[in-house]
């Protein structure tokens, strides 16, 4: 250390969920390290994108936050209620089935249904949670500290010089602020933007406002409503503060020569359920907007720094992924770091099995957000750019089977082995692909009962699983855009699969294999899991099938109503 210079391990740009959960699990896994995170705001401060996904309530409780946040009293989220597609029909999706929620005491262990459900958080209160948290285990918290240059050398970070002079050193250095990049811009890393999607977003904050329905203590869905040039948001954040929002193409924006605040207003009155909602509530008065374009970093990694969160991609907010993918992101990385400082692996695997999860995700997040506005009957200029992915990966197909192929492409992305994506498994996904095109939802095992695993072709690789502070390898097998890892349902099936082709034989092994492993209560839904990730492996190509006339078949099926896609119920 020197008068005018600070050094430390590991530097982050940027307070929010991705710089203090990478903080907090550095320091739970690495007590040892030094991690300095800089933000250039004072905490608490405002900050859109509040609404949650199921796979951040583990990511608390493994930084040892959950706690603290179920404290806070945030709404449960336990799904939302859409008006979208062709139809003006309002329709549930859940995440939990509404009937199987139980009413339970506040605050609650993060175990049981709440582990199936998510928190709609104001980010006044969340992000400045988190960032204590991550002081309280030993971060060196550095608010109204604003990061002027970036020095580099190449391809290399040498420092980062903060307003007043002084220079912090370090041997990692983490962009974790969000859509500016402050690291990723003064690096020259160029971004690609692949969607047609260019977006603004208005919103404000309103005090008062009604739920639209309230399901035991705290939980509630929320409100995404399709409106002719665009959609609104409604999510309530506590007891009296809900987030309302409006997203239009930019060039409806243009368009309309209209001030934000006058397109925001008129969008809510125009919207019948919001207006009614908003009835007695009082706005606060203070418009913000943004751009939400969409956008990937070509990398996000170097040769000592890291992209994580926005500042390395960004998938339109109408899945609510972002706050996931950001979580997600960091949490990996933080094992990545660690695993760099013990030199456990081999340091270019590592970069760029951390790279390559960040960027897919929020690729494949771009390419489902594609899919739900080509979907709507409001944006049917999306319907040619569907077409035109699918041409990319080689596909010459019709409308509504290039929305198919974009909504169920991609299912092994979100977490290794396991089928499911934006919080969708794949009958659900399934289920909203006929609702969107008017049409049945086909599953392609009912045509078939002798599958033969098929790896021709493929390459076999070593892939990183991360849990308990650790990273392990696990083999995954690659080959036309999937992957195939030999972890979770993959593994059991590809095992079951050495041994038998009739799907009869792979049923009853499968079953056995639950009821001897599993409580009874979980034996149907780890059965269902198991169909699902089957149909996966048949469409991406890893199953030979056939048909055998003398054996029976699987009679799979997506519900036009279903336990967690139904038509809404409030009322």
């Amino acid at each position: 250390m020197s008068n005018n210079g600070t050094m430390c391990d590991v530097a982050i740009i940027g307070g929010g969920p991705g710089g203090s959960t990478l903080g907090s699990l550095l320091r739970k896994y690495r007590p040892e390290a030094s991690v300095v995170i800089l933000d250039k705001e004072r905490f608490p401060r405002d900050h859109v994108g509040e609404s949650q996904l199921p796979p951040i309530g583990d990511v608390l409780e493994e930084m040892g936050c959950w706690d603290k946040v179920e404290a806070a009293n945030f709404p449960i989220k336990i799904g939302a209620t859409f008006r979208w597609g062709k139809s003006d029909d309002l329709w549930d999706f859940e995440f939990l089935p509404i009937d199987q929620f139980r009413d339970e005491p506040r605050p609650a262990q993060y175990e049981g249904q709440r582990r199936q459900t998510a928190f709609q958080v104001d980010r006044l209160v969340y992000d400045d949670i988190l960032l204590r948290h991550a002081e309280s285990l030993g971060c060196t918290v550095r608010e109204e500290t604003l990061v002027t240059d970036v020095r580099t050398t190449g391809d290399r970070v040498e420092g980062l010089e903060i307003k007043g002079g002084e220079v912090l050193t370090a041997r990692h250095y983490v962009d974790a602020s969000g859509h500016v990049g402050i690291m990723r811009r003064a690096l020259g890393v160029p971004t690609e933007v692949p969607t047609q999607l260019q977006n603004i977003a208005i919103w404000d904050y309103w005090e008062n406002a009604e739920w639209a329905v309230e399901i035991g203590v705290g939980a509630t869905r929320v409100q995404v409503m399709s409106l002719e040039h665009g959609w609104l948001w409604f999510i309530p954040l506590g007891p009296t503060r809900t987030s309302i929002g409006f997203i239009c193409p930019s060039s409806h924006y243009k368009q309309m020569k209209s001030s934000p605040e006058t397109l925001y207003l008129d969008a809510i009155a125009r919207d019948p359920r919001i207006a009614a909602l908003t009835e007695r509530a009082t706005r606060r008065g203070e418009i913000e907007t943004t751009t939400d374009w969409s956008f990937v970093a070509e990398r996000c990694q170097g040769e000592n720094w890291f992209l994580v969160g926005e500042s390395a991609g960004f998938a339109d907010p109408v899945l609510a992924a972002g706050l996931t993918l950001t979580h997600t992101g960091a949490r990996e990385l933080a094992y990545t770091i660690r695993a760099l400082d013990e030199g456990e692996h081999d340091a270019a695997w590592l970069k760029e099995h951390y790279e390559r999860n960040q960027l897919d995700r929020v690729r494949q997040h771009i390419r489902f957000a594609d899919y739900w506005y080509a979907a709507n009957g409001q944006f049917t200029d999306l319907q040619e750019h569907c077409q035109s992915i699918a041409r990319g990966a080689g596909l010459r197909l019709s409308p509504e089977a290039a929305w198919r192929w974009l909504a169920q492409g991609g299912f092994t992305n979100d977490s290794l082995g396991q089928v499911g994506i934006g919080g969708l498994d794949v009958s659900a996904t399934k289920q909203l692909t006929a609702m969107f095109v008017d049409k049945d939802a086909r599953w392609k095992i009912n045509d078939y009962n002798v599958f033969k695993l098929n790896l021709t072709g493929a390459e076999e690789r070593q892939v990183p699983q991360y849990a308990d502070g650790e990273i392990t390898p696990v083999t995954c097998y690659f080959k036309a855009g999937h992957r195939l890892p030999m972890t979770g349902l993959f593994r059991l099936l590809t095992d079951i699969l050495s041994g038998t082709s009739d799907i009869g034989v792979i049923h009853e092994q499968l079953s056995n294999h639950f009821q001897s492993t599993l409580p009874r209560e979980h034996v149907p839904v780890a059965m269902k899991h198991a169909v699902q990730t089957l149909e996966v492996m048949l469409g991406e190509g890893w199953l030979l099938a056939k048909l055998d006339k003398r054996k029976p078949r699987l009679n799979v099926a997506s519900p036009a109503v279903g336990a967690m896609i139904h038509p809404n119920v409030d009322g």
